[in-house]
This record gives C-alpha cells, structure tokens and sequence, in this order.
C-alpha cells in the first residue's frame, strides 16, 4: 500500500514537471536525456479542450493522494500500529519525524495539483470550449474555472493544515501559489495564516458563484433549485438546452457547490482551533458551528442520520456513484471494485496481511452498551468477557480474538495456532492482538483457489463527520445545550449514539453538565466513529492537546487459555509514542528548503 502511494507521488511529480516544462520560458532539454519528442506547447489547449479538461483531470487524480482515503496516518497515533517496523508511519511515531522523512506530507502532491489548475486559470479565457456557440463557449468557461478555483482551495486547505507553523513565534501559512509556476516564481516567502485563510476562501467563494448546488438531472427551465444566479432570467433557467449542456447530470462526480459549502466550514473549523486560532483570521467557533448547519440544513433538513451509517463500507447494496447517498456526503466518485485494502489487512488465516493492527487503546475507548465508559463503576464492564456489551461500533470496526469474520474465525491469543497470533510472524501477525474490519468488504475472499473482488465506497468526507464537526463547534461557542441553526451539540450526539446502539442517556446527561466534560465526550466520539479514516493525527493537533496524550504509548493485549478453556488478558506495550512540543505542526520539506533560500522553516524543525 504504502510503496504504491510512494509510486504514485514519483509518477505525479514527473507529469508536474511536464506540464511545467510546457509553460515555461526555458528550455527542458537538459533535464531529459533523451530529448522528449514531440513536446506541445501549453496553448496547444486554445483549440483542443480535451487538452484544457486533461489538466484538471490530473488535479482530480490527486485529491485522494490529499484526503489519503486508506487508513495511513492512524497508525502514527494511539489508535493503530502497523505490522511492518520498517514503515514510515511506525518510525515517523517512534521519534523519526524529521523534515526529511515526513509520510503525512502533502506539499509535491497539492502544489503540484495547484499548477494543474493555475495552468487552466491562466489559459481558460483562450480556449474554444465550443466554436459554434458563444453563450455555450462562455458557460464551459465558467465551469472549468470554477472547478479549477474549487481545487486550487481545497490544495490550499490540506497544506495548510500539513504545514502551517511557528516561525519565531508567529502562526504561518505556505506559500500561495496563484498563478502557474515560472522559474522566477519559485522562490517564493510563506504567506501568513490570516493570508491563506482569505485566499482559500476567496477561491471558494469564486466557485460557489459559479457551480451549482449538485450535477442533477434538469427537468424544464424552472427547474432552479441549485442553480447559480448568473444563469437565471426571470426566475427561470436562461438557455435551459446550453446549461444542461455545462452544468447538467453528465457532470456529476466532480466537484459541486455543496461539496465546496462543506469544505469552508472545515476550513473555519481548523481556523478556530487551539492550534490555529491566533491565526486572526476572523473564525470563531460561532461561525464554525453556523457554517456546517447550514451544510447540514441544506443536505438534510430533517438531520436525520443513515441508520447504519456507521458501517456503511459493508451496506453498500446496489448503490450507483451517480446517485446521492445518505452517509457519504462526498466520495471518490466511482464504486470501486477491488480487493487491495483485503489483501494488505485482512488477517493471515484469511490471506491477508494483516498490516494495520487497531491498538487496545482504542479498544477501551468504545464505551458499553449503556454509554458509560469501561473504567466507570457503573458501567458493567467485565474484565473476563472484555468484549462482551459493548458498543455496536467495536465489533463493526476491529476483529477480536474469537470473531467469525469473512467466513473464518480469528483467534489472536498469544497460543494459538495459526499466523493469526500474536507476534506469531514479523510482517503478517498482529502485534496488538486485534485486526483491522472498518472500511472493508467481508464478502471477499482472498483465498488463491477462489478469490473474488468487490464493491468499495470511498468515503472524502461523511454525513457523521459533518455532524461531529457541528456539536464540536456548538459546544465550544453555546455549550451542550445551546441551539444554533436549530440544533444543539447534544442533540447531534445523543443521534450517533443511538445508532451505535446507546439509547440510555443517563451518561450523556452527566457529561451535559458542564462544556468541558461534553468536550471529552465529542472527542471520544469523533475518535469511534472516524477511525482509521485519517482524522485523529490531525485531530490531536489542532486541538493542541496534552503531549502526554500525544505520546500515550500503543498498546495490545497477550490472551492466553488456561486448562478449563477460560482466557488470560493481559495488557501490553507495543510501540512507543515520541513526538516533541513543536510537532503540533509539521514541517515544512527539507528538500524544498535546500532549494528555495526565501522557504522559512516552522520553529524548531531543523
């Protein structure tokens, strides 16, 4: 998994410098030996829109290289460890984390796909988008710039949540890049945070103006609802057969107004956390929470919640990518129909290789089925069936010792007798004694002699997130109770609890006395509900938390069976967690500071 992304980034890169070598003044001759033949000039695309729509295509294949759609991160937290040492991710969380050997950078791939989209920029007022017809021509115009000014923030977002920092002191952002690269654009300062923040903003802003709500089907011109206002006439659809034509169903899986919507209000909500809000870019936890309930209203008006939301990677059903789904607000744009995530993390029983282990920290994290946590006397919670009354979410997410799964039965203990085991073989055994089940198909099957694919929806960003993200918000500004946009914090996590099967709310109403007790409580449901999907390295950050919670070392447990068949659970440590006070942020890449002298790195970063 992880030498593939690293393939990926290499093959991005050198398609970047391409299309860098295509707009640029210089000659590239001299970086190829061989000379590339027949290299086309950048205004090649004035008359060939294919040529013009391939460059944001290539923007598009990075956005998951942005959003890292497998579990990577995760395992740099208290959540997960992977089974292979050698990785990045384990050395990175073990105090490797260096400006030079940084597996959550995203600066080569996002600036990369920004130059897609200002090479578009620059070049958009020139291209044919249809010679016959200069209302259609304009309306394709419009539309690509929106996308392109659609990307270029949301590239702009995930680096600044990457590598924004200190410098002597002062929150900094990146630099901005709002025109396509040339040799003497290169050396750029960084931009302040306040600066980001406003241009990724404004990037947003220029889409919504532009793109609809989402790509449907259009039934007659006053068919309006999600229309921009640019193209209506008197309350109708202007030129109802060209509109269809730049901004109809045929459009859908690209990048929409409501996907943009919700992309400013987690950009608000970076900027109005612990981390980030010296920043003074005007966000307040107010207007975080104001923001995705209008993204929230707007998709959902009853804020309803898909009962089986929380597994939705195993209740795909007969889903099509063309049409909305209520759990996954944005996704990669296809049904994916592979077995890789199978490969690289089912158990070695199953003909996995069970790289990603989830921690018995995260274990003890989901509650009992009667909301209260294991270590609260009331609980219930019995330290011989430690898996027994728990919350729905734990097994929906996380093979146990003695689970059925994917038509086979796991057993971890330290004793047993398959690959399975704990610490049974380097590289393909837990090491935590748990395996990974969250985003995965169990109808799979590995097996050489009978091996099948099958149907994956990745998710970019979910309806739960959107709502943990509101009660995040609304607690901070109004607390558990407080009602903005017609809706309260504690409404919104009484929902998701209920759905994982919590219907007492005698917990909920003890956390509800007080904002910071009610904090803890979202935290930890973020923690359950988003795990393994890339969330909670960049969480504990911006929440700024402890660095003793930073560095909770990874745990595991050793099961053994006694005589009588009774088990042994014993808690162990498994890996180390060493970050230091300056990695609430990340750094920015030592090879670009080599290059660039005007590259400021973040303090204490070397």
């Amino acid at each position: 998994m992880l030498k593939e992304l690293k393939m990926k980034r290499l093959y991005l890169t050198a398609v970047a410098a391409l299309a860098f070598c295509a707009m640029s003044t210089t000659s590239c001759d001299d970086m190829f030996e061989p000379a590339i033949e027949n290299q086309r000039d950048i205004t090649a695309m004035y008359d060939e829109p294919d040529f013009a729509q391939k460059l944001i295509g290539n923007a598009y294949i990075i956005v998951d290289h942005a959003f890292k759609t497998n579990p990577e991160s995760d395992m740099a937290t208290d959540d997960a460890v992977i089974n292979d040492v050698s990785q990045n991710y384990s050395k990175m969380a073990i105090g490797g984390w260096k400006s030079d050997m940084n597996p959550v950078s995203v600066w080569d791939n996002c600036y990369n796909a920004i130059q897609y989209c200002n090479l578009l920029l620059d070049n958009c007022d020139q291209v044919k988008w249809s010679a016959s017809d200069a209302t259609l021509n304009s309306m394709f115009n419009d539309h690509f710039k929106a996308e392109a000014y659609a990307l270029r923030g949301l590239f702009h977002y995930k680096l600044l949540q990457a590598h924004a920092g200190k410098v002597n002191g002062t929150l900094m952002g990146v630099p901005i890049h709002d025109k396509a690269e040339s040799v003497e654009y290169l050396n750029q300062t960084r931009a302040s945070f306040k600066e980001c923040y406003d241009f990724i903003m404004a990037d947003f802003n220029r889409a919504l103006e532009i793109l609809p709500y989402t790509f449907r089907a259009l039934n007659d011109e006053n068919d309006v609802n999600g229309v921009a206002s640019k193209y209506l006439s008197n309350g109708k659809i202007a030129n109802f057969g060209l509109y269809k034509r730049a901004f109809g169903e045929h459009h859908n899986g690209k990048i929409n107004g409501k996907v943009v919507e919700a992309l400013k209000s987690q950009l608000i909500l970076l900027a109005a956390s612990p981390a980030f809000e010296e920043g003074n870019t005007g966000a307040t936890w107010q207007s975080a929470a104001e923001e995705v309930a209008n993204v929230i209203t707007k998709a959902k008006p009853s804020w309803d919640l898909d009962a089986k939301g929380y597994n939705w990677f195993e209740n795909i059903g007969s889903y099509k990518a063309t049409t909305e789904h209520s759990e996954v607000f944005w996704h990669t744009g296809s049904v994916q129909d592979n077995s890789s995530l199978e490969e690289n993390n089912f158990p070695p029983s199953l003909y996995g290789k069970g790289q990603i282990n989830p921690t018995q920290n995260l274990v003890d994290a989901f509650p009992m089925a009667n909301g209260r946590p294991i270590t609260d006397a009331a609980s219930g919670y019995d330290p011989a069936n430690p898996y027994d009354g728990r919350d729905n979410r734990l097994k929906a997410y996380i093979v146990c010792n003695g689970d059925s799964y994917a038509g086979g039965t796991v057993i971890t203990r330290s004793d047993g007798t398959t690959l399975d085991a704990l610490n049974k073989e380097n590289k393909r055994s837990t090491r935590t004694g748990y395996y990974l089940k969250k985003l995965m198909n169990s109808n799979i099957n590995l097996n050489p002699t009978s091996k099948n694919t099958g149907s994956h929806l990745v998710a970019r960003i979910r309806y739960t997130e959107l709502f943990l993200n509101f009660a995040e918000a609304a607690n901070e500004a109004v607390g558990p109770q407080g009602v903005i946009g017609g809706h309260s914090a504690y409404e919104v996590i009484k929902k998701i609890r209920e759905r994982a099967g919590i219907t007492d709310v005698a917990y909920l109403d003890e956390c509800a006395a007080s904002k910071e007790a009610f904090r803890e409580l979202i935290r930890n449901e973020r923690r359950l509900e988003l795990c393994f999907e890339n969330k909670r390295f960049w969480d504990l950050r911006r929440w700024k938390v402890d660095l003793n919670v930073l560095n909770q070392t990874a745990k595991g447990v050793n099961i053994t069976e006694n005589a009588d068949k009774s088990l042994n659970f014993n808690v162990i440590d498994v890996e180390i967690r060493d970050y230091k006070d300056y990695q609430y942020y990340g750094p920015i890449p030592y090879s670009e500071r080599v290059k660039f002298s005007e590259l400021v790195q973040n303090d204490s970063w070397q």
